[in-house]
């Protein structure tokens, strides 16, 4: 006997399928999210040296200014990776 949640997701599948992706498709995508890993920390590690630097000056401001900076470009990133895997998705 199917569980609710097993039976919903055969209606979902059924009124808008999954594509599927071949292993090339998904090396490709393995290694966007490798390359888009390491593009992340590196700009944390560099931006948490600027962070302790500027709390060990007390500037509070330049403290607030690259918290900020640091999310803005990490969300830049996760975005940016997600178009690039899309994209490896799109072209079957």
């Amino acid at each position: 006997m199917k569980s609710a949640y097993e039976l919903a997701m055969e209606r979902l599948e059924e009124s808008s399928p999954q594509a599927k992706i071949s292993d090339e498709q998904k090396a490709e995508i393995a290694a966007i999210d490798e390359k888009f890993r390491a593009k992340m920390a590196e700009r944390e590690v560099f931006l948490a040296d600027l962070l302790m630097k500027a709390r060990m000056e007390g500037n509070y401001h330049e403290m607030t200014q690259l918290e900020t900076q640091k999310a803005r470009e990490i969300a830049s990133l996760k975005a940016d990776c997600e178009a690039a895997k899309e994209k490896v998705r799109a072209s079957q």
